[in-house]
């Protein structure tokens, strides 16, 4: 009897600790199917998402790069068009991203927990939204596919490790009632 109820209560423990350890979920693949795949998981380890680079023309997102706490991750896309580059707060987070596209991405908007919508591109096609299940959750790191276009982003969710530090270049501008501007 004593065996069968501390083999109940292992069970039962190792299971709300499983349960307790899903706050990582994904959202999309948003886009088309063309381009070369990649990812950017490896770079998660390096810091939370500290700014972002998008090369946007008339149309088209050309191409993006993001910035894992001091570490830039690999360019993606095409050269076409002017790049644009937000950094974000120390202990700012996208929160969540919307955007449109049709055969490539035309627009990406990434809403942070300082009440900051950083746009990029122009709104047109397809339209989607994502945001993580757990409501502590944060993007971590993006995948997608490109090619001389982003043609597809995927978005990847979970929450900071206690030990990543929070690092980003100094704000220039003055701190709202949340953080943000």
């Amino acid at each position: 009897m004593w065996t069968s109820m501390l083999l109940g209560l292992l069970c039962a423990s190792a299971s709300a600790s499983a349960i307790q350890a899903r706050s990582s979920s994904y959202s999309g693949e948003y886009g088309s199917g063309r381009g070369e795949p990649f990812s950017h998981s490896g770079l998660q380890l390096e810091g939370p998402i500290t700014a972002i680079r998008v090369r946007v023309d008339s149309f088209n997102i050309a191409g993006l790069q993001v910035r894992y706490g001091q570490v830039w991750s690999d360019y993606v896309g095409g050269n076409q068009g002017d790049l644009e580059e937000i950094f974000l707060h120390p202990g700012e987070s996208v929160i969540e991203v919307s955007g449109s596209y049709s055969n490539y991405l035309k627009t990406l908007d990434f809403f942070t927990n300082y009440g900051r919508i950083l746009s990029f591109g122009k709104d047109r096609g397809v339209s989607f939204n994502a945001v993580p299940l757990d409501l502590d959750a944060v993007l971590r790191f993006i995948s997608g596919r490109a090619g001389l276009f982003v043609s597809a982003i995927g978005l990847h969710w979970d929450t900071i490790p206690e030990t990543t530090p929070a690092t980003a270049e100094p704000a220039s501008s003055v701190a709202g009632p949340r953080g943000g501007v």
